[in-house]
């Protein structure tokens, strides 16, 4: 048996103990890195650690550890008090701010289960006041974190590029964000009017903005225990929390005013400097942490537990494993295979929908970290779009996070508004998730990679 055939076996292997056991794959990616490497390549320490991704660990602590100290010193609060109150407490327009801070959330660097993990409370004690919809209130919060999700400096966007980028090939950013953000933003809006949200209009409520500070307060039981893995994959992205540093809520006083304001002013600093002057996103992100910490120590009590450590053991254990696939000779071995079928438009479609089936019931972030390094070779031959294929693999990765099984999911059916039938609950949700499942990889590659625009 080939060391090809035999690195595929130990990659299926990881993603079913992953799925059956809550046993993290990162861990079980550098297990199997080392068994890979050591026994059956002859590959030493030495060689199998050169594909530790170094760049990628800073920035994934780095933007974890800046949004803990933004939640932890009320910034976060403030924001979306702010919002709120732009909405001139009209009902219809509550699951769209909802979306939008979602999206702005993860768009800065946020994991997406570390912002529904915040407004999943927030938006359905909001649906149980004005008889909105929770299952439309709770979808539109995971896929505004979705539509965020793919930013040049948010987590997933700085996975997906930094992959690209190592293979060499024309790639675009921008084109990444924007077809995610479209993506979901579509589905949010047929969402929106299928479940009734067009019979909200004109319906007002009286004093909103300042019901979200009651809201926070009311959230339920589940919310209070959101961090626990709700994935059976074990590779759950949203670290451990640390009660003491629970974003406190936002204050009028301007001592504490000050941090909130520096908190956004870092913010915006980091989306200039990383992308107007293409500093790398890990050195900006921590040392503005590190600035906001200086500012405002108790601010930043706990948020190093904040950090998704989950989340870091995960990708950096995975692509030190995608390092030896490679000296394996996996990736040509997949790729010709795929390429072999001379049906390039069909093997982009099965990749996109294996990449949605796993992903549904495993890591979203694990499946990006597998699939694109596979797919690259194939992508590079030029009998389809490259952009386009990314774009609708990562749509069709992250998407489907919706499913109860994902932990976005999870979060909204674990903060069902009080007197909701949770059974019910997750059957919609079970059943829109198998609908996205169905469908949502098939749109993607009919709107992105058959047409060839990209």
């Amino acid at each position: 048996m080939s060391p090809a055939v035999i690195s595929i076996i130990v990659l299926a292997v990881m993603f079913l103990i992953a799925t059956v056991l809550p046993i993290n794959m990162g861990a079980l990616a550098f297990v199997g890195a080392f068994l890979l490497g050591a026994v059956f390549l002859g590959m030493d320490s030495k060689d199998i650690l050169a594909s530790f991704p170094g760049g990628l660990f800073l920035t994934l602590v780095g933007v974890t550890y800046l949004f803990a100290i933004a939640q932890n010193n009320g910034t976060i609060d403030l924001l979306i008090n702010k919002a709120v109150k732009l909405v001139d407490n009209r009902i219809a327009l509550i699951p769209w701010v909802m979306f939008i801070i979602t999206a702005a959330i993860t768009s800065v660097g946020a994991l997406g289960p570390a912002a529904v993990a915040i407004m999943a409370p927030i938006g359905l004690s909001f649906a149980a006041k004005y008889k909105i919809n929770p299952l439309m209130m709770g979808m539109l919060i995971v896929h505004g974190a979705q539509a965020g999700g793919f930013s040049p400096i948010a987590v997933y966007g700085v996975i997906v590029n930094g992959l690209i980028a190592e293979t060499g090939f024309a790639f675009s950013p921008t084109a990444l964000f924007l077809s995610s953000f479209i993506f979901n933003l579509v589905i949010a809006l047929v969402l929106f009017i299928v479940l009734g949200g067009s019979k909200l209009a004109g319906s007002r409520a009286g004093q909103l903005a300042e019901r979200v500070a009651e809201a926070r307060l009311e959230v339920s039981v589940g919310a209070r225990t959101a961090d626990v893995d709700f994935k059976g994959s074990g590779s759950g992205t949203y670290g451990p929390r640390d009660p003491a540093g629970d974003g406190a809520a936002a204050t009028k006083s301007s001592g504490e005013r000050f941090p909130q304001v520096m908190t956004i002013l870092g913010l915006i600093a980091l989306a200039v400097i990383a992308l107007g002057f293409k500093v790398d996103v890990g050195f900006v992100s921590i040392t503005i942490a590190v600035i906001l910490a200086l500012v405002n120590p108790k601010a930043q009590k706990g948020a190093v537990n904040k950090i998704s450590w989950s989340t870091v053991l995960l990708i950096c254990g995975m692509l030190t494993f995608v390092g030896v696939l490679e000296e394996a000779g996996t990736i040509e071995y997949v790729s010709d295979g795929v390429a072999n079928m001379g049906m390039p438009l069909l093997a982009a479609l099965m990749i996109c929908y294996i990449g949605a089936v796993v992903s549904a019931f495993a890591s979203s972030t694990a499946i990006l970290a597998a699939l694109i390094p596979l797919a690259v070779p194939f992508l590079d031959s030029g009998s389809v779009s490259a952009v386009g294929v990314v774009c609708a693999l990562a749509i069709a990765s992250t998407i489907v996070d919706v499913s109860p099984f994902s932990t976005n999911g999870a979060l909204v059916l674990a903060n069902a508004p009080e007197g909701t039938d949770k059974d019910r609950f997750y059957k919609q949700i079970l059943g829109y998730g198998g609908i996205v499942v169905a469908v949502g990889p098939l749109l993607g590659w009919a709107t992105l990679v058959l047409p060839g625009w990209l």
